[in-house]
């Protein structure tokens, strides 16, 4: 609306100018320059009016974005952005890649999604039809970013300050004495079960076993000295004693 008010309001304007300029003329008897100056007006208008982005012609874009995973197999790439150019004007890939809006011939689609390189496809300008459909394929674009480690600290002077104005008191250390004991870190060697990945390893471990042997017997371990070394060194920390103490509780 104040394009088409501004544009009224610039022939009445010019309208005005060239009916005054057309008077002096004919009072100064310069009708030749007169029409040379109408000319010139007129061929400047209609340059303007060619460049102007307003006399393209508007097209139906269609399309599918596509890209490729690590077998060479073509996938839908969805939610990637299609946008014109040095405008507002665009839309973004469905579900299954596709999109559709409307632009002018000429113009320069920019396809960009976070992971992916950015890609810029300008329609031609010699389009016949109102119709116009493009694949395009996105390859991945991998970003290194800078090792980043978190400390509880802003830096390490003010871990310096913290630990030394830390207040150790007997109570601490004699607590951490107690908790790093020998004897308490055995008992809770078994007493703490095993995790979920420690039980399957040890699972999947004896199955490999049985299944190494399956249909013969299996070597004894009687002659095995590495056996015999992991015996006397459980034999040397008490834990055949420990079991015994445990089983004597439980009876």
């Amino acid at each position: 609306m104040l394009i088409t008010i501004f544009h009224h309001s610039y022939i009445i304007l010019a309208r005005y100018k060239i009916k005054s300029y057309f008077y002096d003329a004919m009072r100064k008897n310069k009708i030749k320059v007169f029409f040379w100056v109408l000319s010139s007006f007129l061929f400047i208008n209609k340059g303007i009016a060619q460049i102007s982005p307003y006399s393209r012609e508007a097209i139906q874009f269609t399309g599918k974005v596509v890209t490729s995973d690590e077998r060479g197999d073509v996938l839908p790439l969805p939610y990637t952005t299609i946008a014109v150019k040095g405008t507002s004007r665009g839309a973004s890939s469905e579900i299954d890649g596709y999109f559709s809006f409307v632009a002018l011939k000429g113009e320069t689609i920019v396809f960009s999604r976070i992971g992916f390189k950015t890609v810029e496809y300008t329609i031609p300008d010699t389009l016949k039809g109102d119709y116009y459909s493009w694949i395009q394929i996105m390859s991945t674009d991998n970003i290194l970013l800078p090792e980043v480690v978190i400390y509880p600290w802003p830096s390490r002077e003010h871990f310096k300050q913290d630990l030394l104005a830390m207040d150790i008191t007997n109570e601490l250390r004699e607590a951490a004495r107690k908790n790093m004991a020998q004897d308490v870190l055995r008992e809770m060697r078994y007493g703490v079960p095993s995790d979920g990945r420690e039980a399957a390893s040890m699972t999947f471990r004896q199955t490999a076993n049985r299944a190494t042997f399956a249909g013969q017997i299996a070597p004894q371990r009687i002659f095995d000295v590495f056996a015999w070394k992991q015996f006397i060194e459980s034999w040397k920390r008490g834990d055949f004693k420990k079991k015994k103490n445990k089983n004597d509780s439980s009876n």
